[in-house]
């Protein structure tokens, strides 16, 4: 599992992420400077931090770097809310309180994602569960 990233960090990867191409330290630091002084040596010693930490991969161009980000967004947030639906004392409860901090669109995302997760036969499967019940005169779920 990833340690969450730091403020700075996340505001370097945001901008990787963004991009989806390989970075240099001057671009990133140029995009940063819009909102804050921060010095090259600083964003250099995080995207340094970066690879280290297998956030980022790079290779040599010249006397500088260019960055690519490992995985994605998406796959960093994941990772994420799984540490922290593992590590509750009560799975259950803290995936009902989650559902119920969703928009309506994020929860109909999460429908739409089940959905793809489970495939197209997802809709046949529970048919076939409720026919089955029904045989055994359970009532359907």
């Amino acid at each position: 599992m990833p340690r969450p990233l730091g403020e700075l960090e996340d505001a370097v990867m945001t901008r990787v992420w963004q991009w989806n191409r390989p970075v240099t330290v001057r671009e990133v630091l140029e995009d940063l400077q819009q909102e804050r002084s921060i010095a090259y040596t600083t964003v250099m010693t995080v995207m340094d931090n970066l690879h280290q930490k297998g956030w980022v991969r790079r290779e040599a161009e010249g006397r500088a770097y260019r960055y690519t980000a490992v995985s994605t967004r998406a796959a960093y947030s994941a990772a994420l809310m799984n540490e922290a639906w593992s590590t509750s004392d009560n799975p259950a409860a803290a995936l009902v309180a989650f559902f119920g901090m969703m928009s309506s669109e994020q929860r109909e995302a999460l429908r739409a994602a089940v959905q793809l997760v489970q495939g197209d036969d997802a809709p046949a499967a529970a048919e076939t569960r409720a026919d089955t019940d029904e045989r055994r005169g359970e009532p359907g779920r």
